[in-house]
């Protein structure tokens, strides 16, 4: 059986419908797919319809933006309840922080002396009910300004950089709460890239252990092997479960291809075990797990 347990759609960051990614993890040979989208659930209801249709397994999923000790992490959400009022609150909060930062982002590249405007944003982002960093990427693709998305964030969009704006994160712990409550279950996603060693140390996975993270995404492309090793071995120290997946982003991120990082049946079955213990419903959309 071959899962997949983070993926992107265009409801937020990606390049595909949630109709056709699903169809697109079947035709890739999954058996299983996550739908994964930033801060929303928008997407599942479409997701779930082609799913039962081409016969995939899908498993319900958010991912979201968090900080914990002032760095951003993003927590992968499964199985929440998606009208829990605590969870929706905090990601409308989420939301509009994100929808708030893009105009400031718009202006400081006109700024820049690049027209980057809200309407031509609008044409290389029509549909997306959360908007953000890669889609002003995507802008200035098609402005000419840069080659990819990489090189948008390396000279504009990311961290110190000239149309950086920072925006609001839920506070890691206060999210753990909030998917307990939710019966979702919450695995931190790719906790060693983009530099988090520091952050994510061993010491903050016990504390988040404590406070009811379930997991690790270990099998990521932004892990090499002895990252990978280094979380395992605190994996199996906290009794977290070990995921993997693509991140796929359609043709937004270059060689995220669907499947080429996945996680144990075994896994994904104590994830469903965890789900149905928090009274969540556990049954996976087009197809049975074996």
């Amino acid at each position: 059986m071959t899962i997949d347990l983070h993926t992107h759609s265009s409801v937020s960051d990606g390049t595909e419908q949630p109709a056709d990614l699903v169809r697109a993890a079947a035709a890739a040979g999954l058996d299983v797919v996550a739908l994964t989208d930033h801060d929303t659930t928008a997407g599942w209801d479409e997701a779930v319809a082609a799913s039962e249709e081409a016969g995939i397994g899908l498993v319900r999923g958010i991912e979201v933006s968090t900080r914990f000790r002032g760095a951003g992490v993003h927590l992968l959400v499964y199985l929440p309840d998606a009208d829990d009022p605590g969870l929706q609150e905090e990601l409308e909060r989420i939301v509009g922080g994100r929808e708030a930062r893009v105009p400031a982002m718009l202006a400081r590249l006109r700024e820049l002396g690049i027209p980057a405007t809200e309407e031509a944003l609008a044409e290389v982002s029509p549909g997306n009910r959360v908007t953000g960093r890669p889609h002003v990427a995507d802008l200035l693709v098609r402005l000419g300004v840069v080659a990819d998305r990489d090189e948008a964030f390396a000279r504009y969009l990311s961290g110190s950089r000239p149309a950086y704006v920072g925006r609001y994160a839920a506070d890691l712990l206060d999210m753990l709460a909030r998917v307990t409550t939710a019966r979702g279950v919450a695995v931190v996603a790719h906790p060693w890239g983009r530099g988090s060693h520091d952050v994510l140390d061993a010491e903050a996975f016990a504390t988040l252990a404590d406070a009811g993270l379930a997991g690790i995404e270990v099998d990521h492309l932004d892990h090499d092997a002895a990252a990978r090793t280094a979380l395992r071995e605190i994996a199996v120290r906290h009794g977290l479960i070990v995921t993997g997946s693509s991140d796929h982003h359609g043709g937004g991120k270059v060689g995220h291809d669907l499947g080429i990082e996945t996680t144990a049946p075994d896994q994904l079955r104590r994830i469903l075990d965890r789900a149905a213990d928090l009274g969540s419903p556990t049954t996976l959309a087009g197809k049975a797990l074996r």
